[in-house]
């Protein structure tokens, strides 16, 4: 199984759309591995969107991640990056098809609501940056050998 890292950022908490997002990864067969309500600070802005500095819309990232809280969440499951990228949809509300969680709730090119990790090395270094090891709970959900068709330690 996969894990990656979702978070809900500040214009879909203060849109109270953290249940609607949420459900849409559960209603997939995600399992939540953790979750929390964090309020990013400056050096947390910093660590996550690094990679973005000195460019144009750095500054204005750093300012609206540490706006308010976010939801940081870990999500278990196979495949669960591409899972949770595709459920996503693409970076840009008004680019983003009905149906993904841009499509039906965004409509900004500078606001996207949710983040998630991009690839396995992103997904660990990510769930790193807001979580400690005893903060991921190790648990089996039984419907899983349901919703992955498991049958006597096989996928089908």
């Amino acid at each position: 199984m996969e894990r990656t890292l979702v978070v809900i950022k500040p214009d879909a908490v203060q849109r109270r759309l953290i249940g609607r997002i949420l459900g849409r990864f559960e209603d997939k067969g995600l399992k939540i591995v953790a979750m929390k309500l964090v309020q990013i600070t400056d050096e947390l802005a910093k660590e996550m969107y690094g990679e973005h500095e000195g460019k144009e819309f750095y500054e204005p990232l750093l300012e609206f991640v540490t706006a308010c809280p976010v939801v940081a969440i870990v999500l278990e499951g196979l495949d669960a990056i591409s899972i949770v990228r595709s459920l996503m949809g693409p970076t840009f509300g008004p680019d983003a098809p009905a149906g993904t969680i841009r499509g039906d709730f965004g409509g900004s090119r500078r606001y996207n609501l949710v983040h998630g990790s991009d690839s396995p090395d992103s997904a660990q270094r990510e769930i790193g940056v807001f979580f400690q090891a005893d903060e991921l709970a190790d648990y089996k959900l039984v419907i899983s050998d349901w919703t992955y068709a498991k049958h006597l330690g096989q996928l089908i």
